[in-house]
């Protein structure tokens, strides 16, 4: 486990070494592609729905961003099926098609020059719900082997590197929302120090069974509207707290000249500058850093604050959360001096899975020069002075593109992503 603490860059550009996409895999509420979920997030298709995997009647917060289409069979080998929780089924999926994209085969690579990052909220919930019950109900001799490694968060970092036989550097990172973005920057240290070729990087989580919702609960944070077209407002004065959902996505990362020289058909874009900050605990008196997390990201990819074009927002729908990250966003750029954008209005916060969601989505921006806009927040208070795009997609050149995510317990990390 890495701490998003220990990330901040220490010396930018003492490496200067470009680290780039090559690949990208999604397995989100609104689509089970990249294409898919672009597609859906440029026709502002939502994938917030009430919670139909089990009766969320009983529970105060009952809508969610749920894959209700998706099943293993075709996509996932049969025995790895009852071997996996859903998260890890969405994660052999996702780091398939990211591979394809890529046109990479790790069996034609090293033994160690692969590996594998990710990033983990939750872990194997519901398959850790279903033994337990079994525990309870019929007794020790029915519960899974299975259940020793598929219930833990580092379980998709595991199932993945032997998949693949990637036998390089591996590890997960445990921060919250923002742990998918520390993922990148810890991938992009080891390639940059030639201790991997390739690395499958990225996070999912699949909070949404009984148990998972039981534990998300207590923060206190949920939405507990009931339609899902207004459960999930963020930056809307009628903002109410934020809709839990699931999936996320896997990319390649690469070496820019290695890519090229191996003759990778695309590079979606570079990992240009990256920072992380740690917030002192609610009730301190001292503000959120999330402000320095940004400009040293800026600095770590040699930009100022005139160099961004658009923001992928953390985008948390808890009204005093929004307040700060608006705060920051307008103290950087000033009042309404950069496009904000909310693609998580149409999928929900997927913990671990939503900031490589973003960054995917990101990647399509600087592909189609578009900022897509938000479902559902339409009323932007006036001091938040932050440019939300709403109602209509904004059509520009996009070359640049700050990704954010704040972790639940103090967590800030920002991401800088520049077409290549």
């Amino acid at each position: 486990m890495t701490s998003a603490a220990a990330m901040t860059p220490t010396a930018p550009h003492a490496d200067t070494a470009r680290i780039v996409v090559t690949g990208v895999g999604v397995v989100a509420p609104n689509g089970l592609s990249a294409e898919d979920h672009w597609r859906a997030t440029l026709a502002r298709r939502s994938g917030l729905r009430t919670l139909g995997r089990f009766d969320p009647s009983r529970y105060p917060a009952r809508v969610g961003g749920e894959l209700t289409d998706f099943s293993p069979a075709g996509r996932v080998p049969g025995r790895l099926v009852p071997q996996t929780d859903r998260v890890t089924q969405f994660a052999l999926i996702a780091a398939d098609e990211a591979l394809r994209d890529a046109k990479v085969t790790v069996g034609d690579l090293g033994t160690f020059d692969t590996g594998v990052i990710t990033a983990a909220g939750c872990g194997g919930f519901e398959f850790g719900q279903r033994e337990l019950q079994k525990l309870w109900s019929e007794g020790p001799h029915r519960v899974s082997a299975y259940q020793s490694f598929a219930w833990f968060y580092a379980v998709n970092t595991g199932q993945l590197s032997i998949r693949h036989g990637a036998r390089g550097a591996a590890c997960v990172v445990v921060a919250e929302q923002a742990g998918g973005l520390d993922a990148f920057a810890t991938a992009r240290r080891r390639l940059r120090a030639g201790d991997l070729k390739v690395a499958l990087v990225g996070g999912l989580d699949a909070p949404l069974s009984p148990w998972g919702l039981t534990a998300q609960l207590p923060n206190g944070l949920l939405s507990t509207e009931p339609d899902p077209a207004c459960a999930y407002l963020p930056f809307d004065r009628r903002a109410r707290g934020y809709v839990p959902g699931e999936g996320g996505a896997i990319l390649v990362l690469e070496e820019l000249r290695a890519a090229r020289e191996r003759g990778a058909p695309a590079v979606h874009g570079e990992l240009a500058g990256y920072a992380a900050t740690f917030d002192a605990a609610p009730g301190s008196g001292r503000p959120s850093t999330l402000t320095k997390a940004i400009t040293a990201a800026l600095t770590d990819a040699g930009l100022d604050a005139a160099g961004i074009d658009a923001v992928v927002a953390d985008a948390s729908g808890v009204p005093e959360r929004d307040a700060e990250e608006a705060a920051a966003l307008a103290e950087v750029f000033g009042p309404r001096g950069v496009p904000v954008c909310l693609p998580k209005t149409m999928t929900g916060r997927l913990y671990a899975g939503g900031a490589p969601l973003d960054v995917a989505t990101a990647l399509r921006m600087l592909r189609d020069h578009t900022v897509p806009a938000a479902v559902g927040t339409a009323a932007v208070p006036d001091d938040y002075a932050i440019d939300v795009v709403v109602g209509e997609h904004r059509h520009l050149p996009v070359r640049t593109v700050l990704v954010l995510a704040r972790g639940h317990g103090g967590f800030n990390s920002a991401l800088v992503v520049r077409a290549a």
